[in-house]
């Protein structure tokens, strides 16, 4: 086996997830150690919930004393192999014996002493990592705290950026009353005055990576950087995009449960999961009707004010609409609302419902996604797979994964524009319309689309050789800031 590498992160599918990070930690493990290049091994906190679901198959290791300030706390270690990966597990009822994972007015104070129990459950464990890979904020810690106490030698660091607008701020005091370490270390922590864990990590960090080469680049700009953008800029050969994948195996219209009529290219299964659909929501049933969907997080960055601006408008032409999603008042009250107008032409269903979204997947046509910015995307990627076309705004990931379909070449996967302004958004769903309605440009779309594959191979080779570089000797020499 290569390279003994430990991912460290706050969720990981199967066992705890709120987001896309669970799946990126808990799928590209499992395609990386198919290989001879990795043994990839991940260690999380153990939440409530993971305990409630795992216990039979938790193994207790060991337990350590982690510092935190003044006092000392209790850190049990924990280990489970599921599918061929080793996962580690931290365990401390005070911390993580919650319910949910996130929100808690101490998040900081818990992942400040996840962080050093991960650093410190080094010297038991009988997995010595030549690369700490930390992931987001929650981790960035443990990158910082890989360099300064230098646990394993000659232990190479890499930190992910999986959405640098979350970036884990404490108190500047937090640092005297938590960290146990010498006042000269601050400053590779220290932000605007604050302690920044994201910060932490890409300081730290040998190598940083984040999940797209579009978003590598804007967050070095100020306008995507969220205020991090000079030490990015300054870091800049350090820092590497590399794109997330989607498990394909999970994602796969030939074999999904929750569908009704499994398919891998055929239109007219896939119109019968439209049917079905229809008649489900209430929406009159029509397969040459196009049908447009959104499954989103309701929240700003996902460009749902250019919507609100133009669906009215849009929903004038013969087109129906669909809406899963929970999140921001105003957003789950306007689209509430733009149902109530728009009866048999749209259904918004607020919540989420995972055998929902697949069916919704299966049964669309169109997949909308004018994100603010996007630093990767997987709705997209899984969109692509259930053969349903992308129309996205040219930011981050959706830049990359999706190519504008130019009607003189017939090359493209699916629709995009570039300004974020909901006139460019009307003007694309619109165009978007006139080539559904054109059954030989709809036709060559479709051979695009049904081309388009976004696995974890690939990424995972770049992951490898990214590490395997970690063997040139790097210049580390960075001013705090």
């Amino acid at each position: 086996m290569g390279k003994k590498v430990l991912f460290v992160a706050s969720e990981c599918n199967p066992f705890v997830k709120t987001g896309g990070l669970a799946d990126v930690v808990g799928s590209l493990p499992q395609v990386m150690n198919k290989n001879e290049r990795t043994d990839v091994r991940v260690i999380l906190p153990l939440y409530a919930e993971i305990t409630s679901k795992w216990q039979d198959q938790l193994e207790r290791i060991t337990s350590i004393s982690v510092p935190v300030g003044w006092r000392n706390q209790e850190a049990s270690i924990y280990q489970l192999t599921y599918q061929d990966i080793v996962y580690y597990f931290i365990g401390n009822d005070y911390y993580f014996g919650r319910r949910g994972v996130y929100g808690y007015y101490d998040d900081g104070e818990r992942f400040v002493f996840f962080c050093r129990a991960v650093i410190d459950a080094l010297s038991v464990l009988d997995f010595k990592p030549d690369i700490l890979h930390g992931h987001d904020w929650q981790a960035g810690l443990a990158v910082a705290f890989a360099k300064i106490l230098a646990p394993v030698e000659n232990m190479k660091t890499v930190f992910t950026i999986h959405n640098i607008k979350y970036q884990g701020l404490l108190p500047r005091d937090t640092y005297s009353e938590l960290f146990n370490l010498p006042d000269d270390h601050i400053g590779g922590m220290e932000w605007n005055g604050l302690l920044n864990c994201m910060k932490s990590g890409i300081f730290h960090a040998d190598k940083i990576t984040t999940v797209s080469p579009s978003y590598a680049e804007e967050i070095k700009t100020p306008y995507y950087g969220e205020g991090l953008y000079p030490i990015l800029a300054e870091r800049d050969q350090d820092v590497t995009g590399i794109i997330n994948g989607i498990d394909v195996d999970e994602y796969n219209p030939m074999k999904d449960p929750h569908i009704v009529a499994n398919y891998k290219y055929s239109r007219v299964k896939k119109n019968e999961n439209k049917e079905k659909l229809q008649e489900k929501l209430g929406l009159p049933v029509d397969a040459e009707k196009p049908l447009y969907v959104i499954i989103s997080r309701l929240v700003e960055q996902k460009g749902l004010h250019l919507v609100q601006a133009i669906l009215d408008e849009f929903l004038q032409e013969n087109v129906q609409f669909v809406l899963l999603g929970s999140g921001d008042y105003e957003f789950e009250n306007y689209f509430y609302h733009a149902q109530e107008r728009n009866q048999k032409k749209m259904v918004t269903y607020l919540g989420f419902d995972e055998a929902l979204a697949r069916q919704i997947y299966a049964a669309a046509d169109f997949f909308v996604m004018p994100s603010l910015f996007e630093p990767c995307g997987l709705s997209q990627l899984i969109a692509l797979q259930y053969k349903t076309v992308p129309i996205v705004r040219e930011t981050g990931g959706l830049k990359d994964t999706i190519t504008p379909y130019n009607e003189l070449t017939g090359t493209g996967n699916g629709f995009s524009f570039y300004n974020y302004n909901a006139h460019e958004l009307l003007h694309v769903l619109k165009y978007s319309l006139s080539i559904y309605q054109d059954s030989d440009q709809w036709a060559t779309l479709l051979k695009n689309v049904n081309k388009s594959h976004f696995s974890w191979k690939d990424s995972a080779t770049e992951y490898a050789n990214l590490y395997e570089s970690l063997d040139v000797p790097i210049d580390s020499n960075i001013s705090d800031k």
